[in-house]
């Protein structure tokens, strides 16, 4: 049976139509993620009140170290779309923080915390401690607990950035900064 050309570009066509290639921008539960620009504009936007809230509550910790606290995966780093790189507007307030004398922590729903540490500071992050998740742990209670055994070892938790509700749960911080997930989509 002989196909000719031009059936087989019509039938590339519906192909195409019928089955588009899988785009990098497509979350694992089916929806999609905005492009690379879009995700760092809204990053930016949801950062920008974060050096202003640290320069006025940077001071007077009553004896405790004040500290930030940032999650790791699309967060800290670019996790989605550049697996291993920082996350820039992440990182400049994380400078910012660690040039002002405040220590950098990082919590996260990993369970171990033994190549992040690694890829922070390959990432340019400066690393105070890494709190994870124990097994069997919800994200939620894990990321509370770290909190709390933060401030239990001396810190005063000034600012919270993360990207999930997950990153909120539980207090131990006086304020948060919630990037976007897209509806959970970015995880």
């Amino acid at each position: 049976m002989s196909v000719s050309k031009s059936r087989i570009a019509a039938l590339a066509v519906l192909t195409a139509a019928v089955f588009p290639a899988a785009s990098p921008a497509t979350a694992a539960s089916g929806g999609t993620v905005p492009d690379y620009e879009t995700w760092q504009s809204d990053v930016k936007k949801a950062v920008a009140p974060a050096v202003p809230w640290l320069r006025d509550h940077s001071a007077g910790r009553g004896g405790k170290q004040p500290a930030i606290v940032l999650d790791i995966d699309n967060t800290a780093l670019e996790t989605y779309f550049h697996p291993g790189r920082a996350n820039r507007p992440v990182l400049d307030v994380a400078e910012w923080a660690h040039q002002h004398r405040m220590s950098v922590l990082f919590v996260t729903a990993r369970t171990s915390s033994s190549s992040a540490r690694q890829q922070l500071e390959d990432a340019g992050y400066p690393v105070d401690a890494i709190c994870t998740r124990e097994h069997g742990e919800s994200k939620g209670e894990g990321k509370a607990r770290c909190r709390k055994e933060l401030t239990g070892d001396g810190y005063a938790i000034t600012a919270n950035i993360g990207n999930r509700s997950t990153d909120f749960d539980g207090g131990y911080y006086e304020k948060g900064f919630k990037l976007p997930d897209y509806g959970g989509r970015l995880s």
